[in-house]
């Protein structure tokens, strides 16, 4: 990716699909040239935990909703410590930010942050292109960087898939550290960080957990170094199908049956562990307005997504695995994709959505709390 962020407002810029598709607008943000898998994103707000989760790394993400930026930037509501997409597009960005806690433009950040970003093109045709014909390559062009068709398009195309992507330790922390428990401390958890989001610990720590977070890379012993009464695995980019260090440490605390909690990347791991396959999705989960059931109550949720793959598991019946009877706890009301597992003979459960959410909804986030009965049971 080049970069250069002088006259972006003005600058002429070009998106170009694998399938040779192109919307021609203006450049946001950076310009230059950037590639990435073309997803959308249904949310209306939350744009700026969207940018700076992880999990979105080396994605091009369109923002279905047409206005975006109207609440600027802050300095509290990032997920890490930089944007991670590859690209952003909008159709029509806010000319001015207005809220109490901003403190720079939308605009200003991706710049700053070298991202190519492009605007002014119809991304409901977009995001219909996309519903139709399935996530793809993509690259954004501007400034200099904008060629003839045929050249963008050979570039695009030779950029790498997200199927058979091995991301994790790219976005993940390399060094351990800790995050306090908020007042009383009651358990110690080892968390794997796969790309986990800020808030994950937070409301952990919220619940009385000492969080040590682990790198991706981490072993079965790193992980029972720190004496954990629980175990968790967090979201993450990236194809699941590579992720076999995960799934093994995952197979070691499951045969010593340790309290375990997954969410997304983590939901994929149980199910790999468990013996389940994975499979890429058409065009994905994204958004924070995703319909989802919880088969062991019966309660439809509103919740937030951002996921690429999923677990193949039967639906209809309780299955047998190495490690127990597993069953999917959650489901998609909009395709019945997989959005939870359980197992029934031990404490291990995941969810392939985010209860985290910090820019909500926040109907999931007894997650958290079902998380901590396990470890209360596991202790008494």
């Amino acid at each position: 990716m080049t970069t250069s962020t002088r006259g972006a407002a003005k600058t002429p810029a070009v998106l170009v699909l694998e399938d040779g598709r192109t919307f021609r607008g203006r450049a946001y943000g950076a310009v230059g040239e950037t590639f990435g898998e073309a997803v959308f994103s249904t949310g209306m707000t939350g744009y700026q935990e969207t940018l700076t989760d992880p999990s979105y790394h080396r994605q091009v993400v369109v923002m279905t909703a047409p206005h975006v930026g109207n609440t600027g930037v802050n300095d509290e509501d990032p997920e890490s410590k930089k944007i991670w997409v590859s690209g952003y597009v909008v159709r029509d960005p806010a000319r001015i930010p207005s809220n109490w806690r901003s403190r720079r433009t939308l605009d200003d950040e991706l710049a700053a942050q070298g991202v190519v970003g492009i605007s002014g093109i119809d991304t409901r045709a977009l995001t219909r292109h996309l519903r139709e014909r399935g996530a793809m390559r993509v690259g954004i062009f501007s400034g200099a960087a904008v060629a003839g068709d045929a050249e963008m398009l050979a570039k695009v195309q030779a950029a790498p898939q997200m199927k058979g992507a091995n991301l994790a330790a790219e976005v993940a922390t390399t060094e351990p550290y800790v995050v306090p428990a908020i007042g009383e401390k009651k358990f110690t958890v080892a968390a794997v960080d796969l790309g986990i989001k800020g808030m994950t610990p937070h409301r952990m720590a919220e619940r009385g957990i000492e969080v040590h977070v682990l790198p991706a890379t981490a072993t079965a012993e790193d992980v029972y170094a720190v004496n954990p009464d629980g175990v968790f695995f967090s979201n993450g980019p990236g194809d699941p199908a590579t992720a076999d260090g995960p799934v093994s440490v995952m197979r070691a605390v499951l045969e010593r049956r340790t309290p375990l909690f997954g969410i997304c990347f983590g939901n994929q791991i149980l199910g790999r562990a468990l013996g389940f396959g994975t499979y890429k999705l058409k065009y994905g989960h994204r958004g924070i307005n995703q319909p989802v059931q919880d088969r062991t109550t019966g309660k439809v949720e509103v919740t937030a997504h951002n996921h690429g793959f999923a677990v193949d598991a039967p639906l209809d019946k309780v299955s047998d695995t190495p490690y127990g009877r597993a069953e999917v706890s959650h489901v998609c009301l909009n395709d019945n994709v997989v959005e939870g597992l359980q197992l029934l003979d031990q404490p291990a459960f995941s969810v392939q959505y985010h209860p985290e959410a910090a820019a909500g909804p926040h109907d999931a986030a007894y997650l958290f709390d079902r998380f901590v009965s396990l470890m209360e049971a596991e202790r008494a």
